[in-house]
């Protein structure tokens, strides 16, 4: 049976969860008090940031690979990180609430790339199944 191949959309969701993971082994690098891993809507750090951004980032990986080579297991991962994704954005806003004093027009866009990019993976995801090895 022919291998067929992810296509452009799927390729691009794999990096951007690349780079996802990336970001995530970096943030107990950060020395900034307002840049660490959130879990369940709480902002980590110190030890609890070092184990946690990591671990997520090599989940991130291992999702990133099961999009990349077409794999069965992505998605339900993709529906279970979708889910996980807005859960801590309910959680986070709050917990925290407008802290930061974003702008309405920036939350929005924040929210919409942080549901959107994971839903649009489990929506491809589901309507190539037949696809997925």
């Amino acid at each position: 049976m022919a291998e067929k191949s992810r296509g452009t959309a799927l390729t691009i969701l794999a990096l951007l969860f690349v780079l996802l993971a990336i970001s995530d082994f970096a943030k107990p690098l950060s020395h900034n008090p307002g840049v660490g891993f959130v879990y369940l809507g709480h902002r980590l750090s110190g030890t609890a940031n070092a184990v946690m951004g990591p671990l997520f980032g090599v989940l991130l990986l291992i999702f990133a690979y099961g999009i990349w080579t077409m794999r069965r297991y992505a998605l339900p991962v993709a529906y279970i990180f979708t889910g996980w994704v807005i859960v801590n954005m309910i959680l986070f806003s709050k917990i925290y609430g407008n802290v930061q004093h974003t702008p309405l027009y920036m939350a929005i866009i924040t929210s919409a790339i942080g549901i959107g990019v994971p839903l649009a993976t489990a929506i491809i995801l589901s309507r190539r199944q037949a696809e997925l090895a």
